[in-house]
Protein backbone atom coordinates (compact mmCIF):
# COMPACT_ATOMS: atom_id res chain seq x y z
CA UNK A 1 0.00 0.00 0.00
CA UNK A 2 1.42 3.49 -0.93
CA UNK A 3 1.34 6.43 1.71
CA UNK A 4 -0.30 8.60 -0.86
CA UNK A 5 -1.32 9.01 -4.51
CA UNK A 6 -1.65 12.34 -5.95
CA UNK A 7 -4.55 12.46 -8.54
CA UNK A 8 -4.34 15.39 -10.92
CA UNK A 9 -6.64 15.10 -14.27
CA UNK A 10 -6.20 17.00 -17.40
CA UNK A 11 -8.59 17.90 -19.70
CA UNK A 12 -6.19 19.47 -22.77
CA UNK A 13 -3.83 20.90 -19.39
CA UNK A 14 -0.52 19.65 -20.89
CA UNK A 15 1.35 22.91 -20.23
CA UNK A 16 0.88 22.63 -17.01
CA UNK A 17 1.51 19.69 -15.74
CA UNK A 18 5.26 19.38 -16.23
CA UNK A 19 5.84 22.28 -13.49
CA UNK A 20 3.15 20.80 -11.56
CA UNK A 21 4.33 16.92 -11.46
CA UNK A 22 8.30 18.11 -11.27
CA UNK A 23 7.55 20.01 -7.92
CA UNK A 24 5.12 17.08 -6.54
CA UNK A 25 8.11 14.89 -6.65
CA UNK A 26 10.83 17.63 -5.62
CA UNK A 27 8.07 17.98 -2.59
CA UNK A 28 7.85 14.28 -1.95
CA UNK A 29 9.70 14.24 1.04
CA UNK A 30 10.05 10.56 2.67
CA UNK A 31 6.98 8.97 1.59
CA UNK A 32 5.92 6.23 -0.69
CA UNK A 33 4.08 8.06 -3.68
CA UNK A 34 1.66 6.92 -6.59
CA UNK A 35 1.21 9.73 -8.79
CA UNK A 36 -2.12 9.50 -11.38
CA UNK A 37 -2.91 11.54 -14.35
CA UNK A 38 -6.55 11.49 -15.43
CA UNK A 39 -6.78 11.72 -19.01
CA UNK A 40 -9.95 13.56 -19.76
CA UNK A 41 -9.92 12.85 -23.29
CA UNK A 42 -7.25 15.69 -23.85
CA UNK A 43 -6.44 15.79 -27.38
CA UNK A 44 -3.17 17.87 -26.45
CA UNK A 45 -0.51 15.51 -25.84
CA UNK A 46 -1.31 14.77 -22.80
CA UNK A 47 -0.95 11.27 -22.60
CA UNK A 48 2.39 11.40 -24.52
CA UNK A 49 4.21 13.87 -22.48
CA UNK A 50 3.73 11.68 -19.43
CA UNK A 51 5.14 8.57 -21.33
CA UNK A 52 8.01 10.58 -22.71
CA UNK A 53 8.80 13.01 -19.86
CA UNK A 54 7.22 11.11 -16.67
CA UNK A 55 7.44 7.16 -16.46
CA UNK A 56 6.41 6.96 -13.35
CA UNK A 57 3.84 8.33 -13.29
CA UNK A 58 0.53 6.53 -14.25
CA UNK A 59 -1.96 7.52 -16.95
CA UNK A 60 -5.79 6.58 -15.91
CA UNK A 61 -8.22 7.01 -19.16
CA UNK A 62 -11.50 9.05 -18.57
CA UNK A 63 -14.65 9.97 -20.61
CA UNK A 64 -14.77 13.78 -19.84
CA UNK A 65 -18.13 13.76 -17.32
CA UNK A 66 -16.48 16.47 -15.02
CA UNK A 67 -14.33 17.25 -11.88
CA UNK A 68 -15.79 14.16 -9.94
CA UNK A 69 -16.22 11.68 -12.17
CA UNK A 70 -12.23 12.36 -13.28
CA UNK A 71 -11.10 12.53 -9.60
CA UNK A 72 -13.08 9.40 -8.93
CA UNK A 73 -11.86 7.26 -11.47
CA UNK A 74 -8.35 8.09 -10.46
CA UNK A 75 -9.03 7.42 -6.86
CA UNK A 76 -10.90 4.48 -7.45
CA UNK A 77 -7.36 2.74 -9.32
CA UNK A 78 -5.13 3.57 -6.12
CA UNK A 79 -4.64 1.53 -3.20
CA UNK A 80 -2.74 4.57 -0.92
CA UNK A 81 -3.45 5.91 3.04
CA UNK A 82 -4.30 9.08 1.88
CA UNK A 83 -5.55 10.36 -2.03
CA UNK A 84 -4.57 14.18 -2.36
CA UNK A 85 -6.85 15.81 -5.58
CA UNK A 86 -4.80 18.13 -7.12
CA UNK A 87 -5.32 20.81 -9.83
CA UNK A 88 -2.94 20.56 -12.95
CA UNK A 89 -2.24 24.70 -12.50
CA UNK A 90 -0.79 24.27 -9.30
CA UNK A 91 3.03 24.20 -7.85
CA UNK A 92 4.34 23.28 -4.82
CA UNK A 93 6.52 25.91 -3.46
CA UNK A 94 7.51 24.94 0.28
CA UNK A 95 6.79 21.91 2.79
CA UNK A 96 6.95 18.31 1.69
CA UNK A 97 3.92 15.79 1.55
CA UNK A 98 6.09 13.22 3.64
CA UNK A 99 5.96 15.99 6.57
CA UNK A 100 2.01 16.54 5.38
CA UNK A 101 1.32 13.41 5.73
CA UNK A 102 3.50 12.80 9.13
CA UNK A 103 0.87 15.37 10.54
CA UNK A 104 -1.91 14.04 9.47
CA UNK A 105 -1.15 10.13 10.97
CA UNK A 106 -1.19 12.72 14.47
CA UNK A 107 -4.40 13.58 13.70
CA UNK A 108 -6.30 10.09 13.46
CA UNK A 109 -9.89 12.67 13.24
CA UNK A 110 -8.85 14.27 10.22
CA UNK A 111 -10.62 13.13 6.92
CA UNK A 112 -9.58 16.20 4.91
CA UNK A 113 -6.76 19.12 4.91
CA UNK A 114 -6.39 21.92 2.87
CA UNK A 115 -2.75 23.90 2.74
CA UNK A 116 -1.89 27.66 2.46
CA UNK A 117 -2.68 28.89 -1.73
CA UNK A 118 -1.13 31.89 -3.36
CA UNK A 119 -1.70 32.97 -6.43
CA UNK A 120 1.27 33.78 -9.45
CA UNK A 121 1.54 37.46 -8.16
CA UNK A 122 2.15 35.85 -4.43
CA UNK A 123 -1.42 36.96 -2.65
CA UNK A 124 -2.93 34.79 -0.29
CA UNK A 125 -6.03 32.81 -1.87
CA UNK A 126 -8.79 32.22 0.95
CA UNK A 127 -9.45 28.35 0.86
CA UNK A 128 -10.65 28.49 4.15
CA UNK A 129 -14.31 27.85 3.87
CA UNK A 130 -18.19 27.68 5.73
CA UNK A 131 -20.78 25.76 4.38
CA UNK A 132 -22.90 27.49 1.91
CA UNK A 133 -26.54 28.76 3.40
CA UNK A 134 -29.04 31.19 2.90
CA UNK A 135 -27.83 34.13 5.23
CA UNK A 136 -24.48 33.67 3.83
CA UNK A 137 -25.30 33.61 0.20
CA UNK A 138 -27.81 36.95 0.69
CA UNK A 139 -24.88 38.35 2.34
CA UNK A 140 -22.54 37.94 -0.80
CA UNK A 141 -25.21 38.71 -3.14
CA UNK A 142 -25.65 42.16 -0.89
CA UNK A 143 -21.08 42.90 -1.81
CA UNK A 144 -20.58 41.27 2.15
CA UNK A 145 -16.62 41.12 1.23
CA UNK A 146 -16.56 45.19 0.84
CA UNK A 147 -17.35 45.58 4.41
CA UNK A 148 -15.08 47.33 6.77
CA UNK A 149 -15.48 44.06 9.15
CA UNK A 150 -15.98 40.57 8.09
CA UNK A 151 -18.84 38.45 9.67
CA UNK A 152 -18.47 34.71 9.69
CA UNK A 153 -22.62 34.45 9.49
CA UNK A 154 -22.40 36.55 5.77
CA UNK A 155 -20.21 35.28 3.49
CA UNK A 156 -18.30 31.42 2.66
CA UNK A 157 -14.43 32.63 3.18
CA UNK A 158 -12.21 33.24 5.73
CA UNK A 159 -11.04 36.19 4.78
CA UNK A 160 -8.66 36.99 8.01
CA UNK A 161 -5.37 36.29 6.58
CA UNK A 162 -3.22 35.57 9.80
CA UNK A 163 -5.97 32.53 10.16
CA UNK A 164 -4.13 30.96 7.31
CA UNK A 165 -0.56 30.67 8.98
CA UNK A 166 -2.20 28.68 11.36
CA UNK A 167 -3.68 25.49 11.80
CA UNK A 168 -7.65 25.62 12.63
CA UNK A 169 -10.44 23.88 11.80
CA UNK A 170 -12.79 24.70 8.46
CA UNK A 171 -16.21 23.44 7.05
CA UNK A 172 -14.59 22.79 4.03
CA UNK A 173 -11.52 23.58 1.46
CA UNK A 174 -10.79 24.33 -2.04
CA UNK A 175 -11.01 21.53 -4.63
CA UNK A 176 -7.36 22.53 -6.17
CA UNK A 177 -5.88 21.05 -3.11
CA UNK A 178 -7.72 18.58 -0.62
CA UNK A 179 -5.45 15.65 1.10
CA UNK A 180 -8.04 12.97 1.99
CA UNK A 181 -7.55 9.94 4.36
CA UNK A 182 -8.64 6.70 3.01
CA UNK A 183 -11.11 5.67 5.74
CA UNK A 184 -13.13 8.90 5.50
CA UNK A 185 -13.96 8.47 1.86
CA UNK A 186 -14.53 4.91 2.63
CA UNK A 187 -17.41 6.16 5.14
CA UNK A 188 -18.14 9.64 2.87
CA UNK A 189 -17.86 8.44 -0.65
CA UNK A 190 -16.15 9.48 -3.33
CA UNK A 191 -17.11 12.65 -4.97
CA UNK A 192 -20.81 13.65 -5.72
CA UNK A 193 -20.43 13.44 -10.30
CA UNK A 194 -24.25 14.87 -10.30
CA UNK A 195 -23.09 18.52 -11.07
CA UNK A 196 -20.35 18.25 -13.34
CA UNK A 197 -18.22 20.75 -11.54
CA UNK A 198 -18.72 22.78 -8.66
CA UNK A 199 -20.00 22.11 -4.92
CA UNK A 200 -17.92 19.06 -4.61
CA UNK A 201 -16.08 20.18 -2.01
CA UNK A 202 -18.35 21.61 0.54
CA UNK A 203 -20.88 18.21 -0.33
CA UNK A 204 -17.97 16.05 0.37
CA UNK A 205 -16.74 17.61 3.43
CA UNK A 206 -20.38 17.83 4.90
CA UNK A 207 -20.81 14.33 4.44
CA UNK A 208 -17.24 13.63 6.26
CA UNK A 209 -18.43 15.89 8.99
CA UNK A 210 -21.86 14.12 9.24
CA UNK A 211 -19.78 10.70 9.56
CA UNK A 212 -17.85 12.37 12.34
CA UNK A 213 -14.69 13.44 10.50
CA UNK A 214 -12.67 17.17 11.33
CA UNK A 215 -11.61 19.33 8.43
CA UNK A 216 -8.37 21.04 8.93
CA UNK A 217 -6.84 23.97 7.57
CA UNK A 218 -2.44 22.51 7.70
CA UNK A 219 -0.12 25.43 6.64
CA UNK A 220 2.57 23.13 6.44
CA UNK A 221 2.68 23.45 2.91
CA UNK A 222 2.29 25.81 0.31
CA UNK A 223 1.24 25.72 -3.28
CA UNK A 224 0.76 28.25 -6.07
CA UNK A 225 -2.74 28.26 -7.74
CA UNK A 226 -2.84 29.50 -10.87
CA UNK A 227 -6.70 30.48 -10.58
CA UNK A 228 -8.66 32.89 -12.83
CA UNK A 229 -6.62 32.40 -15.64
CA UNK A 230 -10.05 31.79 -17.85
CA UNK A 231 -11.51 35.41 -17.00
CA UNK A 232 -15.27 35.61 -16.60
CA UNK A 233 -16.62 32.71 -18.76
CA UNK A 234 -21.04 32.63 -18.37
CA UNK A 235 -20.96 28.84 -18.80
CA UNK A 236 -19.03 28.23 -16.16
CA UNK A 237 -21.03 31.16 -13.85
CA UNK A 238 -24.58 29.10 -15.06
CA UNK A 239 -23.27 25.89 -13.96
CA UNK A 240 -22.22 27.46 -10.64
CA UNK A 241 -25.45 28.69 -10.58
CA UNK A 242 -26.76 25.03 -11.15
CA UNK A 243 -24.15 22.97 -8.53
CA UNK A 244 -25.24 25.45 -5.72
CA UNK A 245 -29.21 24.33 -6.48
CA UNK A 246 -28.06 20.81 -6.61
CA UNK A 247 -26.47 21.11 -3.19
CA UNK A 248 -29.01 22.97 -1.71
CA UNK A 249 -31.80 20.31 -2.88
CA UNK A 250 -29.36 17.41 -1.56
CA UNK A 251 -28.94 19.43 1.73
CA UNK A 252 -31.49 21.85 2.68
CA UNK A 253 -35.29 21.71 4.39
CA UNK A 254 -37.53 22.92 1.91
CA UNK A 255 -37.81 26.40 3.35
CA UNK A 256 -34.08 26.94 3.53
CA UNK A 257 -33.71 25.46 0.03
CA UNK A 258 -36.09 28.45 -1.59
CA UNK A 259 -34.53 30.69 0.99
CA UNK A 260 -31.38 29.88 -0.58
CA UNK A 261 -32.25 30.11 -4.33
CA UNK A 262 -33.74 33.29 -3.98
CA UNK A 263 -30.27 34.92 -2.49
CA UNK A 264 -29.21 33.18 -5.28
CA UNK A 265 -31.08 35.02 -7.87
CA UNK A 266 -30.56 38.57 -5.97
CA UNK A 267 -26.85 38.04 -6.15
CA UNK A 268 -27.78 36.77 -9.78
CA UNK A 269 -30.24 39.63 -10.81
CA UNK A 270 -27.75 42.71 -9.33
CA UNK A 271 -24.90 41.52 -11.31
CA UNK A 272 -27.05 41.32 -14.39
CA UNK A 273 -27.80 45.16 -14.41
CA UNK A 274 -24.68 46.28 -12.45
CA UNK A 275 -22.31 48.53 -14.89
CA UNK A 276 -18.51 48.25 -14.47
CA UNK A 277 -15.58 50.63 -15.46
CA UNK A 278 -14.90 47.86 -18.38
CA UNK A 279 -16.90 48.25 -20.78
CA UNK A 280 -16.57 44.42 -22.05
CA UNK A 281 -16.02 42.75 -18.90
CA UNK A 282 -19.57 44.58 -17.46
CA UNK A 283 -20.78 43.31 -20.41
CA UNK A 284 -19.52 39.58 -19.78
CA UNK A 285 -20.14 39.74 -16.36
CA UNK A 286 -24.01 40.63 -17.15
CA UNK A 287 -24.32 37.89 -19.88
CA UNK A 288 -22.93 35.32 -16.88
CA UNK A 289 -25.13 36.61 -15.02
CA UNK A 290 -28.92 36.45 -16.91
CA UNK A 291 -27.29 33.04 -18.16
CA UNK A 292 -27.10 31.76 -14.57
CA UNK A 293 -30.50 33.30 -13.31
CA UNK A 294 -32.04 31.55 -16.18
CA UNK A 295 -29.94 27.95 -15.20
CA UNK A 296 -31.63 28.58 -11.85
CA UNK A 297 -34.98 28.84 -13.14
CA UNK A 298 -35.18 25.71 -15.16
CA UNK A 299 -35.43 27.97 -18.62
CA UNK A 300 -32.52 26.86 -19.46
CA UNK A 301 -30.92 23.58 -19.43
CA UNK A 302 -27.04 22.71 -17.34
CA UNK A 303 -24.44 24.17 -19.30
CA UNK A 304 -23.06 20.40 -19.77
CA UNK A 305 -25.89 18.21 -19.96
CA UNK A 306 -28.34 16.94 -17.39
CA UNK A 307 -26.77 15.06 -14.07
CA UNK A 308 -26.06 10.86 -14.17
CA UNK A 309 -28.23 8.84 -11.97
CA UNK A 310 -25.44 7.56 -9.30
CA UNK A 311 -24.17 10.24 -7.37
CA UNK A 312 -21.06 8.93 -5.88
CA UNK A 313 -18.78 6.03 -6.58
CA UNK A 314 -17.49 3.26 -4.50
CA UNK A 315 -13.91 3.22 -3.30
CA UNK A 316 -14.18 -0.17 -2.18
CA UNK A 317 -12.95 -1.39 -5.72
CA UNK A 318 -9.86 -3.42 -6.30
CA UNK A 319 -7.47 -1.45 -7.58
CA UNK A 320 -6.92 -3.25 -10.97
CA UNK A 321 -10.41 -3.15 -11.61
CA UNK A 322 -11.69 -1.02 -14.93
CA UNK A 323 -13.30 2.41 -14.02
CA UNK A 324 -17.00 1.55 -14.55
CA UNK A 325 -18.93 4.93 -14.65
CA UNK A 326 -21.43 5.85 -11.90
CA UNK A 327 -23.40 7.95 -14.86
CA UNK A 328 -21.46 9.74 -17.06
CA UNK A 329 -18.73 12.03 -15.15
Amino acid sequence: MHDLAVIIVSTNEASWLTPCLSSVYEHAGEIDLDVVVVDNESTDGTRELIERDFPEVRVVPSANRGFSHANNRGAMSTDSRYVLFLNPDTEVVTGTFGDLVDLMDERPTVGLTGVRQITKDGELWPTIRRFPNALRSLGEALGSERLPVHSRFLGERELDLAEYDRERECDWTSGSFMLARREALLSAGLLDERSFIYTEEPDLCLRMRRAGWRILHLPAMTIVHHAGKGGVRPRMVAQSAYARRHFARKHFSAPHRAAFLAALYLRHGLRATLPARDRELGRRRRDAARLAASTLAGRTPPPFGPPPATAVAPLDRHPGEPAVSARRD
